[in-house]
């Protein structure tokens, strides 16, 4: 299938790595033109160069914190400037959930709850808002957020507040934009193969032997008995950022493996 996405220009946020670094790759493979925003600026640039070695497209790395409302608007207005135009926001970036921090009513405290909101909620309005604009001006245009499956689970108040929220405003966008040709969607990987998780599961097999594929199999609770893998969860995004996805909009995917027992509708 011809995705029509050859010569189409994306930002994708928290792209330094994980998840967002796979959808970069993803998009570029495609033929899109892809400027990478996160806040680690050497990472970021290695990103880049590689992904661009391997696709032949433009890739630009912007280094961009989007907990800042004029870095976000240069993001955007460098992206205008150096590509022609954008076409695609994928909303990637997000702090690790929690940071460790407990779940319950008495460890969720005001700070948890607004770090969880900062970056994932309101770094994705931010994006959202400067990039719309010229997505409705041209009559084209798609949005992806990465939320998470926390969304649909009760197990950390600061984790589904800020996955819910994602979702509530993907919903709100979808249907103030879609008569202009925007579709926006929502994602909601669950656990998911990154460099993140391959890491804490190497350090805990060098403690306590076994292997990693071992390690694995015992966090697996989806359908399918196996772990995604982040470059499956872009192949679900590359397909939602592309002019194919029309009948799809303001919707939440669930991209977990399948979450066995309920029935969502």
């Amino acid at each position: 299938m011809d995705l029509g996405l050859v010569g189409k220009r994306a930002i994708v946020t928290g792209t330094s790595k994980g998840i967002g670094l796979a959808i970069a790759r993803g998009l570029a493979a495609e033929g899109v033109d892809v400027v990478l925003a996160a806040r680690s600026a050497q990472p970021l640039r290695a990103a880049a160069q590689e992904i661009a070695r391997q696709s032949g497209r433009r890739v630009i790395a912007v280094p961009t914190d989007t907990g800042d409302d004029e870095q976000v608007k240069e993001l955007v207005a460098r992206t205008v400037a150096e590509l022609g135009g954008v076409d695609i926001l994928v909303n990637s970036a997000a702090t690790p959930w929690s940071a460790g921090a407990g779940g319950d009513l008495q460890a969720t405290t005001d700070e948890i709850v607004r770090r969880e909101v900062e970056i994932k909620v309101l770094g994705y309005l931010r994006t959202a808002r400067a990039v719309a604009p010229h997505l409705v001006e041209q009559g084209w245009g798609r949005i992806i957020n990465i939320s998470g499956l926390g969304a649909r689970q009760a197990n950390s108040i600061g984790q589904t507040i800020r996955n819910v929220s994602v979702s509530a405003l993907t919903k709100n966008l979808a249907d103030e934009l879609g008569p202009h040709g925007v579709n926006v969607t929502v994602v909601h990987p669950g656990l998911t193969r990154t460099e993140r998780l391959t890491e804490r599961l190497t350090r805990q097999v060098e403690q306590d032997g076994g292997d990693v594929a071992e390690l694995e199999s015992q966090l697996v609770k989806n359908s399918i008995r196996r772990i995604i893998d982040a470059s499956e969860i872009a192949d679900v995004v590359t397909f939602l950022a592309s002019p194919r996805s029309i009948a799809i909009t303001g919707d939440a995917i669930a991209a977990g493996g399948g979450v066995p027992g309920p029935v969502y509708y």
